[in-house]
């Protein structure tokens, strides 16, 4: 019988198999940033251990970081405390460190691609639950907790229970107005938030196949929100060529060797997964979502199911059968980990060029590295966005998650760009509505909900 990707990636990595199935995996790379790593350096200190393949270790600060004024101190006491420690600790340790003010800062899901560290094959881990991101590339990438940080600082090994496989086929043409993160809330909101929970899902198919880099990083980014252990997609030609130049990825002859192994990485044709799901990109619409998981997601001139959660709702502030189309919204986020990058920024000014910010709207868009804010000025991103009234900030998660200062006022509205919307996820009584970048354009200009297809003409 035919293997995996899956298979062939972790069997590869597999030093040995302990007394129970539990898997001692080797880890190629590890990223880390300032919130879950201070823990793991206490412990292997305490311990006496040292870190012991430093070279194979990233680090960078993202989540507490300012998107504005990044030249002065933090304001936040904690915040601040944590970033100086990440740079103590990298310092101490020998860990290249991309801190506030590098040119090679940015969130760690972002500039791990960005800058040629991700590579196909590779397992990665990081002490965040979207690392996922990187199974885009052909890596088999997994969040960890902190226990399981210290476990990789100390011996390059983590022990893991291998995960069941889930195939996602998407086959067809996109319809206009469709993006990538619609693809994933659609496949999410037909398998609901628990739906890939135990499974590692390889996402296929020609809509996939289609999808440029960036789309497909953001549909594994999100591979997590349906419960699963994280997502990949086969790496092709578009992966060779994306990787092709970047600073940290192999160069010249090393590169030819190195895409040739790469060829090698796929799921054999009689290749079984434990579960598989299809579906039509023609089913698919520019999404929203109505409640408290990213489950919880319809089409976004669609009504809100009858059966939706009361609990959800009554948070929401929405009811049953109503439609979401004409809402009143107060912020709209785009960045994060999940639409953070130069193509999100791209596509949300050419939306708004010649247009102007609703008044009622606070909107925060924010590159999720500063090779992407480098690339947005070098492009005149910045100056399309500030005629048509918007700022573009500086690096960082931002409002994704209400770890720094861009948090939602509690009863605020928010379309955003990033990948959770649980109660309080960026600020306490915030109520989130996950989009992609059109719909959050269109919020944006119109300062309600509104369909980017009407709005835009696309």
């Amino acid at each position: 019988m035919g293997r995996t990707l899956l298979d062939k990636i972790w069997d590869a990595h597999t030093v040995r198999v302990e007394d129970g199935g539990r898997c001692v995996l080797y880890i190629d790379r590890q990223y880390i940033h300032e919130v879950t790593s201070p823990v793991a350096f206490g412990g292997i200190e305490r311990r006496g251990f040292g870190v012991a393949r430093p070279s194979q270790i990233t680090a960078t600060a993202d989540h507490n970081i300012p998107t504005v004024d990044q030249h002065l101190p933090i304001e936040e006491p904690e915040s601040r405390r944590q970033v100086e420690a990440l740079a103590e600790n990298c310092a101490r340790h020998g860990i290249e460190h991309f801190g506030v003010g590098h040119p090679k800062q940015g969130i760690v899901h972002i500039i791990g691609p960005e800058l040629g560290f991700t590579q196909p094959g590779m397992t990665i881990v990081c002490g965040d639950s979207h690392t996922s991101t990187h199974g885009a590339l052909g890596a088999v990438a997994f969040g960890v907790g902190t226990s399981e940080v210290e476990m990789v600082f100390a011996s390059q090994c983590i022990l893991q229970t291998k995960p069941r496989t889930m195939r996602i086929t998407v086959n067809g043409d996109l319809r206009p107005g469709v993006e990538a993160k619609d693809v994933i809330l659609y496949i999410i909101s037909q398998i609901t938030a628990s739906g890939g929970t135990g499974y590692f899902i390889e996402f296929a198919g020609s809509t996939i196949r289609s999808l440029s880099m960036e789309g497909r990083m953001t549909v594994c980014n999100m591979s997590i929100e349906c419960g699963a252990r994280g997502g990949m997609i086969a790496p092709d030609e578009k992966t060779f060529e994306y990787l092709r130049g970047r600073e940290r990825a192999p160069q010249g002859a090393d590169f030819d060797r190195a895409v040739a192994r790469w060829r090698e990485l796929y799921s054999d044709a009689d290749a079984v997964f434990d579960k598989e799901y299809r579906f039509d990109a023609a089913d698919i619409a520019p999404m929203i979502t109505y409640g408290t998981n990213p489950g919880m997601g319809m089409a976004v001139d669609a009504s809100i199911p009858a059966d939706a959660d009361p609990k959800a709702l009554e948070y929401m502030g929405f009811k049953a059968g109503e439609k979401l189309l004409g809402k009143p919204v107060d912020y709209v986020f785009v960045g994060s980990c999940t639409n953070g990058r130069i193509e999100d920024l791209r596509r949300f000014a050419r939306l708004v060029e010649g247009r102007r910010k609703a008044d009622n709207i606070t909107a925060w868009i924010v590159p999720g590295s500063k090779g992407v804010e480098a690339a947005a000025k070098a492009e005149g991103l910045d100056k399309i966005l500030a005629a048509a009234g918007f700022e573009l900030r500086q690096p960082g998660c931002s409002a994704c998650l209400a770890m720094n200062a861009d948090k939602i006022p509690a009863g605020k509205y928010s379309v955003s760009t990033s990948n959770r919307n649980f109660e309080g996820r960026q600020g306490p009584g915030a109520r989130t509505m996950l989009s992609g970048v059109a719909v959050a354009a269109a919020a944006a200009v119109t300062g309600r909900i509104a369909d980017p297809r009407e709005v835009f003409d696309l």
